[in-house]
């Protein structure tokens, strides 16, 4: 998954509120909606920090209040509630986050009414420390408690501060339609909470046990995305792969998903390479619908790392899995997490990891350095002993030797023709577009015909590590 977004993700929806009868006050300078109950009904800006999961629950919270009769808005100077949805995998966006409140209590000294409230990862992971170091807070709800969003604000418009961080082992906000933003590619949660246990990692302990949607939930949602004109799901859980209802696994969803009318592409994220199965890969060589790209999480080429962060494969098991997928898509692109620094990781580990990703040479991947996090289970049973100068350099060496090959596999690209889903305007330049490859690289091209939701045919002609210039070609639009 991609780490540490962090953007305003919603605009205004159009006739939110037609069924409910409202009047209007003039209140702190603000006007304010009320239905028939009375309640009032309150402009909310969801600031969203973390991986594509975190995306989705804040498309959930803006369904759950929507459907509550409130608004969620596009610019925060709008928001009479400011709810941030957090991330707690590593300490630096806790950080983030903390200084962000900072920042928003300032406001919340000049608007008696203005609400604050944390969700998400971390407060259900920091709770105690949270309300210390922002006691003006107003709510604070972990990720099995979104459907209380209404009450909260009920309650602190009436003067009581919030608590919901009770995990709940059923919740799967099944019956919940989220509001996404605009675009062709929509997050669809299929499994919420993990059983792995990795040592390094909160999110068990945040999102509680692993829970799947039934199939034919899910089914009917992608049905209806289509029908908002979206273009490719993404298939999202802690561990995707490992899905099942009861009746079906992860390749028959595949399979259910892509052959609904109207789905250009499927992808998914982030698998665990223990539940890579068979039905998985077929599904993925043999449908037309399914990328051919996978990010693979790896952590460590060392067995004894892997054995210590309780990943349930060794190396040598990981290599024989990238071989296979190899073998059955050739054209597949990998992507995959590296943690470097992990409690006792000894320079021998280390190059085994170094050199394992040298030898499987990642189309790119995301990496760090291990940070000990409170209430793992490395924090409580393992040394956090290597040191951050090594931790620093180790993890210096493998970014280097990552963007070496990353440009080396683009570049190989050069006088190829891809395909390319059209997403919207390149950031740097308003006469060209950008979208992403059937394997997720991001290509960057004249608008000429095209149009947003078109998929292209791009010759390239330039590449960098990261991104791949070309021009459109033939009769695509």
């Amino acid at each position: 998954m991609n780490k540490h977004l962090s953007l305003p993700l919603y605009k205004t929806p159009s006739s939110l509120l037609s069924d409910e009868k409202f009047f209007t006050q003039i209140d702190n300078n603000r006007i304010h909606s009320k239905n028939a109950n009375g309640h009032s009904v309150r402009n909310v800006f969801i600031e969203t920090y973390g991986c594509q999961m975190n995306v989705s629950d804040s498309e959930l919270m803006a369904g759950i209040l929507t459907q509550a009769g409130h608004k969620t808005v596009a610019d925060i100077e709008d928001a009479d509630v400011i709810l941030l949805n957090t991330c707690a995998i590593r300490e630096n966006a806790e950080t983030k986050v903390i200084n962000r409140l900072e920042h928003l209590n300032h406001r919340k000294r000049r608007e008696d009414n203005l609400i604050i409230g944390v969700c998400g990862c971390m407060a259900q992971h920091l709770r105690d420390k949270l309300l210390k170091a922002a006691p003006y807070v107003d709510l604070v709800m972990g990720p099995d408690a979104y459907r209380n969003l209404p009450m909260a604000l009920n309650a602190v418009a009436s003067g009581d501060p919030f608590l919901g961080l009770q995990l709940d082992k059923s919740e799967d906000y099944a019956d919940i339609a989220p509001i996404r933003k605009e675009g062709i590619r929509a997050w669809l949660t299929i499994q919420r909470g993990c059983d792995k246990m990795c040592t390094f990692c909160i999110v068990p302990f945040v999102r509680g046990r692993e829970r799947s949607l039934p199939l034919h939930l899910l089914t009917d949602d992608v049905k209806r995305l289509v029908d908002e004109g979206f273009k490719e799901i993404v298939l999202l859980g802690q561990t995707v792969n490992s899905y099942h209802d009861g009746d079906y696994d992860f390749g028959e969803l595949l399979w259910r998903v892509a052959e609904i009318d109207g789905v250009e592409r499927v992808r998914f994220t982030s698998p665990h390479p223990a539940d890579a199965t068979d039905s998985m890969i077929d599904a993925m060589e043999n449908c037309p619908q399914a990328c051919k790209q996978l990010h693979l999480p790896m952590q460590s080429g060392s067995t004894p790392m892997l054995e210590r962060m309780r990943r349930t494969y060794t190396a040598e098991e990981y290599r024989e899995l990238v071989a296979k997928l190899r073998e059955r898509i050739p054209e597949i692109a990998l992507s995959t997490d590296v943690i470097v620094g992990f409690c006792g990781e000894s320079e021998e580990d280390f190059m085994a990891t170094y050199n394992l990703m040298e030898e499987i040479r990642f189309d790119s991947a995301f990496m760090f350095k291990y940070s000990d996090r409170e209430g793992t289970l490395a924090n409580k049973s393992l040394e956090d002993d290597v040191p951050e100068t090594e931790k620093a350099r180790r993890l210096n060496e493998i970014i280097s030797l990552q963007e070496q090959i990353s440009a080396e596999i683009n570049q190989a690209i050069i006088g190829k023709t891809v395909s390319v889903l059209v997403e919207g305007d390149s950031r740097r330049d308003k006469d060209q577009f950008h979208g992403k490859t059937d394997t997720f690289k991001t290509t960057v091209f004249p608008k000429e015909n095209a149009q947003i939701g078109d998929i292209v045919d791009v010759k390239v002609h330039t590449t960098t590590a990261h991104t791949l210039i070309g021009n459109i070609i033939g009769d695509n639009c």
